[in-house]
């Protein structure tokens, strides 16, 4: 990969202070206006695209096609089994769960699951041994929901060495999650203005990679999903290059958080002024929780730039990597005051 001579900028930055721009000469100054962050989020796109591949542009698409698989009803809403077409070249399998009685339009949110064999089915709730169903209970509290596996999870094989279309799975994933917005946007249930998006650890970072790249996403819940890049592992970063996340880490950066053209600081500030919910336990084994305290540290100034302080909210249980019922009820009501929900009328 070779960076050309317009994207030189976002090779220098500084990625753990999002609020400094270097210049060509190598030169630092703080940003100060809203007018200058703005060119500052466009390099840590840049940064990003370096190591996922570049966002697909109108070609890619294509038709939704969406195709029920099956359709069943439970006490509080309707579980369709479903696929869409998100590219020319591949369906994605999907759950949509649409509250009954449904009255106007419902806010909405896409719900991504974590490293786990029930893929969608884990967040849907389908399975017993479903550890974060919160797909299913957003349904019961008449949010409308769309659950994609993850390219390579649950019934969604894929081959990433095969599909030279895309960089790395990370950005596969968010094009996928692009069309389940799509999605949710094609239904007369939805209100466009409140769509948000959950995660838990695969989930949650793949979270805060979407909404970087699609601003439909007004509110992000996420769990168990970053550190610092230097704190994971200690700064052994080989984890992020599998074919499912983002080779380039190693084909081209060699595996050295210090070579990364972009870090999780400037990912969580490019969410401003978006409200965003951070579950980040105290002894997490996957995110060290003092790298989470540093990018919070970090993007929390491009949070009081907007006046936004109150928007970026971040929570510590004193338990391992997990996102229990309580800590998910704290990420409800959350949301709940995002979007001046009070559920499903009666």
């Amino acid at each position: 990969m070779r960076l050309r001579e317009e994207d030189s900028l976002w090779a220098k930055q500084n990625h753990q202070k999002p609020l400094q721009f270097v210049e060509e000469d190598g030169a630092s100054r703080s940003i100060k206006s809203l007018k200058e962050w703005g060119y500052r989020r466009w390099h840590i796109r840049k940064g990003m695209e370096a190591v996922m591949g570049g966002l697909p542009g109108p070609e890619m698409r294509v038709s939704l096609d969406v195709q029920v698989v099956e359709s069943q009803d439970t006490e509080s809403y309707r579980r369709i089994k479903l696929t869409y077409q998100a590219d020319p070249y591949d369906r994605v399998p999907a759950y949509l769960l649409i509250p009954h009685e449904i009255r106007g339009r419902h806010p909405a949110v896409l719900c991504l699951h974590q490293t786990t064999s029930l893929a969608k089915d884990e967040p849907a709730g389908t399975r017993p041994e479903a550890a974060y169903p919160y797909a299913h209970e957003l349904a019961c509290l008449g949010y409308v929901c769309v659950v994609p596996d993850y390219p390579s999870f649950g019934e969604h094989p894929y081959d990433f060495r095969r599909h030279a279309e895309y960089a790395s799975g990370s950005m596969k994933a968010i094009w996928d999650n692009v069309r389940a917005l799509d999605l949710l946007e094609s239904l007369p249930a939805v209100d466009r203005d409140r769509i948000a998006v959950i995660g838990h650890s695969l989930g949650g970072h793949n979270a805060l990679f979407t909404a970087v790249f699609d601003e439909r996403i007004r509110a992000v819940i996420c769990s168990c999903g970053f550190t610092a890049f230097h704190r994971y592992y200690g700064g052994k970063i080989g984890p992020w290059a599998q074919d499912r996340y983002m080779p380039r880490v190693r084909d081209v950066f060699g595996n050295d958080p210090g070579r990364m053209p972009f870090d999780f600081h400037e990912v969580l500030a490019a969410l401003a002024p978006r409200g965003v919910f951070v579950n980040a336990p105290l002894r997490d084994d996957n995110f060290d929780v003092e790298g989470v305290r540093e990018v919070v540290a970090s993007a929390g100034e491009v949070f009081h730039l907007y006046g936004a302080e109150n928007r970026l909210v971040v929570i510590h249980p004193d338990i391992g990597h997990g996102f229990p019922p309580e800590i998910r009820q704290q990420a409800y009501d959350w949301l709940n005051r995002q979007f001046n929900w009070k559920g499903s009328p009666k």
